[in-house]
């Protein structure tokens, strides 16, 4: 298929009104977008009480690919009760990513008994029942809750605190496999976890660095930021093995200067190798520092750790930074002569950052290179993680971790008088394990794809089909639905924010809680998170005790819980009333004092790692596509990468010609974790030589158990992979 030449532009417009049609027509997409609830992907930040497609600025029109697939993916028709008795178990484990989505809206409980040929439905109180009485029976220790970020901050804390008050610390979210390293990162160096910077603030930069994330695709509002940067003379460095078309040129399609010629978006594009991020971040400090353009008075006054970190760059031999990034001295030197001007800048970087290994060191080295220019602290500059989920940082906010915070931990006994259990909690992947070596009977899994993010598939397969029960609270089918089976596993089908009969609330990665109205319901059946919470709660604690589980249902007194017990979150006990959003305090940084004890940022120091792989081994990253969202994919065909099918490798002409492979030849890809059969080779010139792509979440069955040490972030873009061919037609 044939690839643009630009991201954005009139394919998305014309992708915008097909999606519009499969919704019901132009206004009935038009009137859901315009409502005011915030946006159900990523956590850039769009809608609430300012309304729909308006962003945290106050601008108007600001809406994305992303947010219509995710709203339209709503609007689909329900699932009738014939469906099930239609598509087995054995068709349903055949259905892609896409083909399960599709299916429609779920209206029912249903459930699967092992052994079973298909789904039955049940009724709520039948599904709640059974839930309610699997719980009892077990100790809470065997039992483990899962979030997403596409809940509620509501269904979120009220979920956490009935798990902590059954009995368990096994309490995590989908943060840990993807930017909990981020937040383990931040932490060791400001204090706080998250971003340090508002959305202003990049209007005031002039100069803003993208690190291993592809945002043209997943997180396209942003490219509206780095147009308008890029029009008023600032620049971008892009680092990533990929050269994405969208971070070359992109046509926002709400500027008509843009949506007609374009707009360069890359000042400078620099392809390291797969894991050879943290090789380039410490030779563009290295550089910085031999240019004289460290900020001494600022690492001296407000940070600590600069003599070592200083120590250690001039020590550090060019050589090594060369073999382990793959990047010439030249490009290097670009970077750091392009920062060395700026005045003001941002770093911003995803997934690419956070999948390896040493991924806390990544986020480490980037925030060591923004301190080292006094670029944290003011106005105008500091540190981005793009989020993915559009309130996964919210999710972590009220409570959802295996470790609650101090305060959080003393504040919430206090309030509703209770002792909560301090046995140590695990987190995701642990939990996973733990479940494999039959230590946990139970999960519970509010909204995401369990099984569908996990590294190692067939193990993660396997782990979840030795627990008794596992409940799925979800709005659509997914993969999960079909391979993630216990011995039983029910499916309660819940609304989607923007049918919720209550408001809710949301954090964007900026900090910012957003009130979100909810609306009326599409469909007779589901039913809203905090309901089926309470219900669960009731028939599991008993009407009586501590907290009154059926109060509880009111999403207004959890706001009240919420205000008082977690810190920066007090204007929420208003937010019904004054409809007046709120930027969470203590966590963006104007002046240089961090949340750190004396209030100084840390500097730190690392290792260079070798990169994976071996002579006769290629090094894999698992991407996402145009056409999805985190483990939702809404299209088979990739638009940008020009490819009409996911059972693809990726690789640059150079590995092709090198192996004696060629175009679409059928190939067996194979790792310490398992093998892929019958992938098709496609020569992709984009990519750096060495390195190859293959589709998240269906190349997950390659991506090995090895994950950051410090946050439990696996290492799903560093995995060493070899070819074998396949006999058989193209």
């Amino acid at each position: 298929m044939k690839r643009p030449k630009s991201g954005g532009g009139w394919p998305a417009v014309f992708y915008a009104w097909r999606k519009a049609r499969e919704a019901g027509g132009v206004l009935r997409l038009w009137r859901a977008m315009r409502s005011k609830n915030t946006c159900k992907t990523c956590a850039l930040g769009m809608g609430g009480q300012r309304g729909g497609m308006v962003n945290e600025s106050g601008r108007k029109f600001e809406v994305c690919k992303k947010s219509i697939q995710a709203m339209a993916a709503d609007m689909q028709g329900a699932i009738r009760p014939e469906f099930w008795s239609t598509y087995s178990l054995a068709q349903l484990r055949q259905f892609s990513p896409r083909e399960m989505e599709a299916c429609g809206r779920l209206v029912q409980p249903v459930a699967l008994t092992r052994g079973d040929d298909d789904y039955r439905p049940i009724g709520w109180e039948e599904a709640l029942a059974r839930v309610a009485e699997k719980l009892k029976s077990l100790s809470p220790d065997e039992t483990f809750f899962y979030f997403s970020g596409r809940s509620s901050n509501e269904a979120g804390f009220l979920l956490q605190l009935f798990a902590r008050l059954y009995g368990t610390n096994n309490v995590n979210n989908c943060s840990y496999f993807c930017h909990q390293a981020s937040g383990v990162g931040l932490s060791s160096v400001t204090g706080s976890g998250t971003a340090t910077i508002v959305l202003e603030d990049l209007d005031r930069a002039d100069l803003v660095f993208v690190i291993g994330g592809n945002p043209a695709s997943n997180h396209p509002r942003l490219m509206t930021v780095l147009k308008d940067l890029r029009r008023r003379g600032g620049n971008v460095i892009v680092i990533n093995p990929v050269v994405e078309t969208g971070l070359v040129n992109f046509r926002v399609p709400s500027d008509v200067r843009s949506l007609l010629f374009g707009t360069k978006i890359a000042s400078l594009y620099v392809q390291p190798h797969i894991g050879g991020d943290l090789a380039l971040l410490y030779g563009i400090a290295k550089r910085i520092d031999e240019m004289g353009a460290i900020d001494e008075p600022f690492v001296m006054d407000h940070c600590h750790g600069w003599p070592e970190l200083r120590d250690r760059l001039r020590a550090m031999p060019w050589q090594g930074i060369h073999e382990r990034s793959g990047v010439p001295q030249a490009e290097i030197d670009a970077a750091g002569e392009m920062y060395a001007a700026a005045k003001s800048a941002v770093f911003c970087w995803t997934m690419g950052i956070t999948h390896h290994v040493h991924g806390v060191h990544n986020v480490q080295a980037i925030a060591n290179l923004a301190l080292l220019r006094g670029m944290a602290g003011r106005p105008g500059a500091g540190l981005l993680p793009i989020r993915g989920h559009s309130n996964v940082q919210g999710i972590g906010s009220v409570g959802v971790t295996p470790k609650l915070k101090d305060a959080v931990f003393h504040r919430l006994q206090e309030h509703f008088g209770v002792r909560l259990p301090t046995t140590p909690g695990k987190d995701t992947l642990a939990c996973v394990e733990a479940a494999a070596a039959g230590e946990l009977k139970f999960g519970m899994c509010l909204g995401g794809n369990l099984f569908g993010s996990n590294p190692d598939a067939r193990f993660a397969e396997q782990a979840i089909s030795k627990l008794s029960t596992i409940v799925y609270l979800s709005t659509s089918l997914n993969t999960g639905h079909a391979r993630g089976l216990a011995e039983e596993t029910i499916i309660l089908p819940v609304l989607p924010r923007d049918e919720e009969p209550q408001a809710t609330t949301q954090e964007s990665m900026f900090n910012y809680v957003r009130l979100s109205d909810g609306g009326p319901p599409r469909h007779e059946g589901p039913l809203s998170e905090v309901d089926v919470i309470s219900r669960l709660a009731r028939g599991v604690l008993g009407e009586s005790g501590p907290v009154d589980w059926k109060l509880m249902a009111d999403h207004r007194r959890i706001r009240e819980a919420i205000a008082r017990i977690i810190p920066g979150f007090e204007a929420l006990a208003n937010i019904d009333d004054t409809k007046r959003e709120f930027q969470i305090g203590g966590r963006t940084f104007h002046l240089p004092t961090f949340a750190t004890p004396d209030g100084k940022a840390r500097l730190h120091v690392h290792e260079l790692p070798d990169l994976v792989g071996g002579p006769d081994e290629l090094r894999l990253m698992t991407v996402r596509s145009e056409g999805q969202f985190n483990t939702v994919v809404y299209e088979e065909y990739d638009l940008y990468r020009g490819q009409e099918r996911r059972d693809v490798i990726l690789m640059n002409p150079a590995d092709v010609e090198r192996l004696g492979l060629a175009a679409d030849q059928r190939v067996t890809v194979r790792s310490e974790a398992g093998e892929l059969g019958n992938i098709l080779v496609r020569p992709y010139p984009d990519i750096k030589a060495g390195n190859v792509l293959m589709y998240y979440p269906e190349a997950n069955v390659l991506v090995p158990r090895r994950f950051d040490a410090s946050s439990k972030t696996p290492a799903f873009k560093s995995v060493a992979v070899r070819l074998e061919t396949t006999a058989g037609a193209k």
